[in-house]
């Protein structure tokens, strides 16, 4: 089974290879990692990893734990793409596809970001956002209350809130919503917070994306 593990590791040379030595001791296999966020000291990486069938998902985080200075901060099944899924690879996807493109940048930004899933919200009509475009694991829903609009600037959504559905917050979904020309980019997904070079990477790609679809 795969997981991903999100971890905080110092920023030094050999430290997520003394990871990767921890994690093979107990039978993971890293299918990838990529760099998240790095500040002075210290680095966070989303590790994807697969577990042999008869080891359980804890024994990945005392593994990680074994080694000095390294923190897990989330671990959770992942059933997504293996091979990462690049801004500029759904850029192009957009271009090529102009007939339906708000429904492949909500897939392709759930992929990129490893959301369980991404809404396009149309501005609201007393009180309630259209939903215009749904990707990956989206709840069925045609429009949904919109107190926080605008969208503008990125950020964080608190799904404990009453706009939300109670199903959001007892499945520890984390929000962040950010603008996408006159219309919101919402983006929810399981147990793994925001962090603020991802909120960046987000604002960027909706900002580019907006002048792409039109």
């Amino acid at each position: 089974m795969a997981y991903l593990l999100r971890i905080q590791l110092p920023d030094r040379p050999g430290a997520l290879g003394a990871v990767a030595s921890a994690l093979g001791t107990v039978g993971a296999d890293i299918l990838s990692v990529d760099v998240i966020e790095r500040s002075p000291g210290c680095a966070i990486d989303d590790l994807v990893l697969e577990l042999p069938p008869d080891r359980l998902a804890d024994s990945l985080v005392s593994a990680a734990n074994t080694v000095p200075g390294v923190r897990v901060e989330s671990i959770r099944p992942y059933a997504g793409q293996i091979d990462p899924h690049r801004e500029l690879e759904l850029l192009n996807s957009l271009a090529a596809m102009p007939e339906e493109p708000l429904r492949v940048l909500a897939d392709g930004v759930a992929r990129i970001f490893r959301g369980g899933w991404a809404l396009v919200l149309d501005a609201p009509a007393d009180g309630q956002a259209k939903v215009l475009a749904a990707g990956g694991g989206a709840p069925e829903v045609l429009s949904m209350p919109a107190p926080w609009w605008p969208p503008s600037p990125a950020r964080v959504l608190d799904p404990d809130n009453d706009w939300a559905p109670s199903d959001w917050a007892r499945l520890e979904t984390e929000l962040a919503v950010a603008p996408l020309g006159d219309a919101a980019l919402l983006v929810g997904r399981p147990a793994l917070r925001w962090l603020p070079a991802e909120m960046l990477r987000l604002q960027h790609l909706a900002a580019i994306a907006a002048t792409v679809t039109g």
